[in-house]
């Protein structure tokens, strides 16, 4: 490698951060110009939902909204007790067991 080499690789990097500075300076200049008197107003927050976002949150609500212990299924369950007529399903609650079991190794 030259010595010659060096120098004008390194003139021209000063040349292109000297064009770049002239762009930069004429670009904030034009800008500085385009801008309206009224400038000093600031600028409004807003904040659009999705009508799916808006549809989630009512969904939301209304679950809220529910009582976490269903009554009427509590006292559904222990008439069947008392009565003897309460089937359990044992393929049921064995194919939940798997799901979760699977669930729970792929997550």
């Amino acid at each position: 490698m030259k010595i010659g080499d060096v120098k004008d690789t390194a003139s021209q990097m000063v040349q292109q951060y000297q064009q770049y500075q002239q762009y930069n300076g004429a670009n904030q200049a034009n800008q500085a110009n385009d801008k309206p008197a009224t400038a000093a107003v600031a600028p409004e927050e807003k904040v659009a939902l999705s009508t799916r976002s808006k549809d989630l949150l009512q969904i939301k609500n209304a679950v809220a909204q529910l009582p976490e212990i269903r009554e009427e299924k509590i006292q559904e369950l222990k008439t069947q007790i008392e009565k003897g007529t309460y089937n359990i399903n044992g393929g049921k609650i064995a194919g939940k067991m798997v799901g979760e079991a699977l669930i729970d190794i792929f997550s």
